[in-house]
């Protein structure tokens, strides 16, 4: 497989209309206010719309979704076809539901002066929708992998007219067991296409997944895979489980905690953290797995709005979630996946702001915690908390089940650490 070297543009004062985007992209683009292109995009439009496969290398939040949904767009509407029954012209792999939504809405908010068609297909729903939307063939589907199979099978969906194919977030569909699932459906695919497939990191069988997917790519890296955004304040606080929950209602007193995600690692602990929150007066709603598709829409708008002040979600929403204005970040578990950490945390700090996660450490996840520091390459900063001492657990209190790691004993506290407040204080 050969890579085409990465475009080094330093350009600035680059707009949309240089990148050789057409007139009714900019109508749509100019009415949500995007006015500055950001550098994956900068770098992949021009790539995409000369007919290129792409590879791009690039944290959640960067602007990938219109990078590859802009030439897109442009493409399809300057190809006056129409796609047969129960096919489609384009297919977009998304990992997760939420994701798959997501990239739905903004591909319709792009193209609302274009006139193309488009369908959504994605499990914990009803399929008929989706099959009737299909019938008579769309330009544009997104979907989730499972379920596009299952309507594959049942013959209601077609994938031998798709003339371009995006992989989003493949390294998620990875870590969910969805890889094969996509070499399946890659092969269901006319070998004429353009391809494009995003990732955070590059796993071996990422790499795999490119060299049998694209035809020489341009490789484009914004960022190295496992950089954490530059403008996120990553904070980790030494706390045992047991004071968890005490501890996250009294940092949710602050004011300045407006909007907040907190990541558990299972269901039971989110629904939990969720239960207790709302008993302590704070509107919240919880989004894991068991949800019913209509439920975790239902939670994420009431997020978006602002009804709901703290969204608890399972690593299922650490990429499908794009709520602007996101305060902080808070892990309430640490990933057993250090790559886990980097998609969380992204979830503050989009579209050029700032913001914090802070992440809370009890003894038995502190080689997590090491192998985050590795991945990222820093070392987190330590804080403490200012908790009262009235609000902490007693020793033998129910705490929720956490893994054993043989390496914690070896762990070494920092000799300095600061207050939460970001005071220096001695250990």
């Amino acid at each position: 497989m050969a890579v085409c070297a990465v475009r080094n543009i330093f350009v600035t004062n680059i707009t949309f209309a240089s990148l050789g985007l057409s007139e009714p992209l900019l109508r749509a683009l100019a009415a949500e206010n995007y006015t500055t292109p950001t550098p994956i995009q900068v770098r992949a439009i021009p790539a995409l719309l000369a007919g290129r496969d792409l590879l791009g290398i690039a944290q959640t939040g960067t602007g990938k979704t219109a990078a590859f949904g802009l030439p897109l767009l442009q493409h399809l509407a300057a190809i006056k076809l129409r796609a047969d029954h129960r096919g489609t012209r384009a297919l977009i792999l998304a990992p997760t539901r939420e994701l798959a939504i997501q990239i739905d809405t903004s591909l319709r908010t792009y193209g609302r002066h274009l006139n193309l068609r488009h369908a959504v297909i994605l499990g914990g729903v009803n399929q008929n929708p989706q099959v009737n939307a299909m019938k008579q063939g769309v330009d544009i589907l997104v979907a989730t992998p499972g379920r596009l199979l299952d309507l594959v099978k049942q013959q209601h969906v077609r994938l031998d007219g798709v003339t371009a194919l995006i992989v989003d977030e493949a390294d998620r569909m990875l870590d969910m067991g969805f890889i094969k699932d996509v070499r399946r459906i890659v092969s269901m695919l006319p070998k004429k296409r353009q391809s494009m497939l995003f990732s955070a990191t590059m796993p071996d069988d990422v790499v795999k997944l490119v060299g049998d997917m694209l035809h020489q790519p341009e490789r484009i890296e914004v960022s190295p895979p496992t950089k954490t955004a530059d403008k996120i304040d990553q904070r980790v606080i030494h706390i045992a489980q047991k004071d968890k929950r005490a501890l996250l209602a009294h940092l949710l007193r602050d004011d300045q905690f407006k909007r907040v995600i907190v990541f558990t690692r299972t269901k039971h602990v989110a629904n939990r953290v969720s239960e207790h929150l709302e008993k302590a007066g704070f509107s919240t709603d919880a989004i894991h797995g068991n949800k019913s598709q209509n439920a975790r829409q239902r939670a994420l708008a009431n997020f978006k709005s602002g009804d709901v002040r703290v969204l608890v979600a399972t690593d299922i929403a650490a990429r499908g979630v794009d709520v602007d204005d996101i305060t902080h970040v808070i892990n309430f578990e640490l990933p057993n996946e250090p790559e886990s950490y980097v998609h969380r945390i992204g979830r503050t700090a989009r579209a050029g702001s700032e913001g914090i996660a802070i992440s809370f450490c009890d003894p038995s996840e502190r080689a997590f915690l090491r192998d985050i520091e590795r991945l990222v390459k820093r070392q987190i900063a330590v804080v403490t908390h200012d908790l009262p001492a009235g609000s902490l657990a007693p020793a033998n209190a129910n705490e929720e089940r956490r893994p054993h790691h043989p390496a914690e004993r070896n762990y070494k506290n920092p000799k300095r650490r600061t207050n939460f407040r970001g005071n220096r204080r001695a250990a």
